[in-house]
């Protein structure tokens, strides 16, 4: 009697689980060095997750030694309950250098193009309409292209929250704590500042 009674609980509790599975999205983009971006999104309200890692190519397994044909992207799991896949394309482009095709800020080459990667044909189409927003935004031609997304293969678990890791990587003036060479290394390759110069008071994730 107790299995029948308990019986409506355990299905709304079901529906509930699956609701909110339901209102988990994947992004899939490519804006320059993975850990930058990682480091943007990971303190976004209502994003789940965010893994740095290698897509667009061809190759299976790519390395960080090589992944050549791949961009280096992140893979941002969110709840879209709490920010729209819209809201994510946007804060993206505004912390971009969307109108650089061949590579972003001091990093150069194809790995390091910015890229959205659509999962299906609504995120396509969301997309492309906030580009030409971006687009109207700042009266410059947006060359970050809308992509159909290919595997996403994560990066070496090494690459994963670097910018607030506190291990030692061994430089040429001894060992410097990760996030100290993190911080040095973005404000170095002039990303903020290069953000700031083409988005003004619209820029996203400034440091």
């Amino acid at each position: 009697m107790l299995r029948y009674a308990l019986a409506p609980l355990i299905a709304a509790t079901l529906a509930f689980a699956g609701a909110a599975e339901a209102k988990t999205q994947k992004a899939v983009l490519a804006g320059g060095c993975f850990w930058c971006v990682e480091a943007n999104f990971e303190g976004v309200p209502g994003v789940k997750d965010v893994i740095s890692g290698y897509t667009g190519g061809s190759s299976a397994n790519p390395t960080y030694d090589n992944h050549e044909g791949h961009y280096e992207a992140v893979q941002i799991t969110f709840d879209d309950a709490r920010i729209s896949y819209a809201d994510v394309i946007e804060k993206f482009l505004h912390s971009t250098d969307v109108v650089d095709a061949g590579g972003q800020f001091c990093d150069r080459g194809k790995a390091y193009r910015s890229a959205i990667f659509t999962l299906n044909a609504d995120q396509a189409a969301v997309a492309k309409a906030e580009v030409a927003k971006a687009q109207a935004a700042l009266g410059q031609k947006v060359v970050t292209p809308v992509l159909a997304a290919k595997k996403f293969w994560p990066a070496e678990a090494y690459h994963q929250n670097y910018y607030k890791s506190t291990d030692y990587v061994i430089t040429r003036r001894g060992p410097k704590e990760k996030r100290k060479a993190y911080a040095f290394y973005r404000s170095a390759c002039g990303r903020d500042a290069r953000v700031k110069q083409l988005w003004g008071s619209a820029a996203e994730f400034l440091h």
